[in-house]
């Protein structure tokens, strides 16, 4: 797996996993269905974070990585 989200991407995966899963611990949502919605997409934002590669990004051809400067 090629290296596709940047550090940029990342935070910001993170913060919004780590909201997601709050709102999920809070019970602020009382349907079952969205609780459980709310669980797997924080869930995934943070484990994509941390692999620092996105399926769907790759099936796009995108990457958030910053170019490499040539010396």
């Amino acid at each position: 797996m090629k290296k596709n989200i940047g550090n940029t991407d990342r935070f910001v995966r993170v913060m919004f996993g780590i909201i997601l899963l709050i709102i999920f611990m809070s019970g602020a949502i009382t349907n079952s269905l969205w609780n459980w919605i709310i669980l797997a997409v924080s869930l995934v934002l943070i484990i994509t974070a941390f692999a620092t590669f996105c399926p769907l990004y790759a099936l796009l051809g995108k990457s958030s990585c910053e170019a490499k400067r040539k010396k």
